[in-house]
């Protein structure tokens, strides 16, 4: 694959820059991943790269635990983390979630509403309405959260192969022992509907109600609300309703 790198008329006597062969291969694998809708595998990549099995398996190894890549069943896709670099950027490419219509869940339920996403072993906020400066502050700083200790990170953990589950599981800190008992107690409830209600994870009196929000099968984002657990918790099934509504007339359910 050929990378095409644009003329700049302004610099035409400036030296070229100069390339670099693990980046040239970590970006044109990017490239290839990304305009493959059905993903690829990891002989299709080094076939495609032109490199041997072994060391492109190292840079696609890398790309995954980074978030870059996703893997599933041997076939990778592009991962989360490219879209969140344009968010933090101020160049947020198009979603099929507005911000609108995260105003809508929030006027509904009074609560702060997050559109979520798991990059590596974190999770983001992509975008929020929120009246409380924590969740603010958090959401408008991109700042990574724990996924173990958030509703919307029990659901996007969930949807992860089990290889990834427990490899993430085992580097928790001790202290996270409780919460992944709790996870691990709920993990086939959540992958079967998609939802994690109120789990009373965060270490702040914080707690949320997450949903899933799907393509072809895949749990691409989630959308939730947060609030202290004294508000949540009596609202749990009322809200667990409002959020899988607003979710299946997005499409995304």
């Amino acid at each position: 694959m050929c990378l095409m790198t644009p003329a700049d008329p302004d610099v035409r006597g400036a030296k070229p820059r100069p390339r670099h062969r693990m980046v040239d291969r970590v970006a044109a694998i990017l490239e290839m991943v990304a305009r493959a809708p059905e993903g690829l595998t990891l002989t299709e990549i080094s076939t495609e790269l032109g490199a041997p099995v072994s060391s492109t398996h190292g840079l696609v190894n890398g790309l995954a635990a980074t978030g870059y890549l996703e893997e599933r069943n041997r076939v990778y896709r592009l991962g989360a983390a490219p879209y969140l670099l344009n968010v933090i950027a101020g160049r947020p490419p198009v979603t099929k979630v507005s911000h609108d219509q995260l105003l809508g869940v929030h006027a509904e339920t009074g609560l702060t509403t997050a559109l979520s996403a798991m990059v590596g072993d974190s999770l983001f906020y992509v975008d929020h309405v929120s009246s409380d400066p924590v969740y603010a502050y958090l959401g408008e700083n991109r700042l990574r959260r724990s996924l173990l200790r958030t509703s919307a990170g029990w659901v996007l953990l969930a949807d992860k192969e089990n290889r990834d589950i427990w490899t993430l599981l085992n580097g928790l800190p001790e202290d996270d022992s409780p919460r992944v008992e709790a996870f691990l107690g709920q993990l086939e409830e959540i992958r079967r509907t998609g939802i994690c209600a109120s789990p009373r994870a965060a270490r702040d009196g914080g707690d949320g109600i997450s949903v899933a929000l799907r393509e072809d099968g895949m749990t691409i984002a989630t959308v939730g609300v947060i609030g202290d657990a004294t508000t949540i918790a009596p609202r749990r099934d009322e809200l667990v309703e409002i959020l899988v509504r607003h979710a299946t007339e997005w499409g995304l359910r």
